[in-house]
């Protein structure tokens, strides 16, 4: 099946896909009751899109297409309200974080839907490891050659968001002393990563993913798990390398960030984006996610040893007079507060330090998403 054509949308507008926990107010365990929340939520009218997702502990809701930062939150937070009452009803708790701190892979179960079929008789076992929650932020492109552009472009900026979203240190009961350890268990898939340096959608289309697709490895863009992906049929780039936070306001601020330095990108104004550019792109991904916000990377162009703090303050101040004129100063102030006060991660290592448990911290993430 040939790669469709890419969409054209308005530039710069913005969606986002979060990914949730459903948990028991019992433990505080998962627990699989995406079936009987998405059969209450059918009933009545939603604001915006609530779908499941691979193991039936989870859910997935995606917001409408916004241009400005006001929009996008308050449609997130009536999401989140919507959500918060209908797990009332069924008393469960809904929270983000990118990992559950204590759940087990193999308790999990795979949502009755053919293509998490598809994936798990393929992945086996990793497919119940995916039991993991990201942030998905789009980004609209009024061509593929921009889409192309745009993403190679922001693989400098990949460990901005994975330190600013970064809220999973827990995994199977421990600390890992990662901050994002989520996107280690992506990394086990064998289409994740980046995607190939190809800057015209042209050659990408006829070239790159016809041969893929000839080999048989791949049969849509849905089989790519790069940290950055083109969504020809929404006409966007897909960043996914962000843990769920644990409220819908953070959430709406990274995205509001990603769309300013998409504005800043596209006049052109940095070094183009090459090839030799990802030479340091692992290892300043691997930085962000084990040190998060006290991690040290590498420039791309310069090979400059730099702190990550410092290199997202000082970006999030170049990106002021573009936020101003798409509505999104809250949302970079709001990560500047972030940068210097830490991440989710270290709120919940906080959390369980305070309750001594990690079913405390989930009660903590629950109580946070609420608002």
């Amino acid at each position: 099946m040939a790669l469709e054509a890419f969409k054209a949308s308005d530039p710069l507008t913005m969606g986002v896909e979060l990914e949730l926990q459903l948990v028991s107010f019992s433990d505080f365990d998962l627990t699989a009751s995406s079936p009987d929340l998405l059969h209450l939520l059918s009933r009545k009218p939603f604001p915006g899109n609530v779908t499941p997702e691979i193991t039936e502990s989870m859910i997935e809701i995606n917001s409408d297409v916004h241009t400005r930062h006001a929009e996008l939150l308050a449609q997130l937070q009536l999401i989140r309200d919507t959500l918060v009452t209908a797990g009332e009803t069924l008393n469960i708790g809904i929270c983000g974080g990118g990992t559950h701190p204590f759940q087990k892979w193999s308790e999990r179960r795979i949502f009755a839907k053919p293509r998490f079929k598809e994936v798990s008789a393929l992945y086996g076992y990793l497919a119940k490891q995916f039991t993991i929650f990201g942030q998905h932020v789009h980004i609209g492109c009024a061509s593929g050659d921009d889409a192309l552009y745009l993403l190679h472009a922001l693989s400098r900026y990949v460990p901005h968001f994975i330190a600013l979203s970064a809220s999973s240190p827990f995994v199977q009961g421990g600390d890992t002393l990662f901050n994002s350890a989520r996107l280690n268990s992506v990394f086990a898939f064998p289409m994740s990563g980046r995607a190939p340096f190809v800057l015209s959608w042209d050659e990408f289309e006829h070239s790159f993913f016809s041969k893929m697709e000839h080999t048989g490895v791949i049969k849509s863009m849905k089989d790519f798990y790069w940290d950055i992906r083109p969504k020809p049929e929404f006409g966007t780039i897909e960043l996914r390398v962000c843990d769920t936070p644990l409220t819908v306001e953070r959430a709406a601020a990274l995205a509001c960030y990603l769309q300013a330095l998409c504005a800043y990108l596209l006049e052109r104004k940095e070094a183009p984006p090459a090839e030799d550019d990802y030479l340091v792109y692992n290892y300043n991904r691997f930085q962000a996610c084990r040190f998060g916000l006290d991690g040290t990377i590498v420039h791309p162009k310069t090979y400059e040893s730099l702190s990550l703090r410092e290199d997202i303050l000082t970006t999030l101040r170049r990106m002021d007079p573009y936020a101003e004129k798409l509505g999104g100063l809250p949302a970079l102030n709001h990560l500047m507060q972030v940068t210097h006060m830490g991440s989710d991660a270290q709120y919940l290592r906080d959390q369980f330090s305070a309750t001594g448990s990690v079913e405390g911290i989930v009660d903590a993430a629950v109580a946070r998403f609420r608002g």
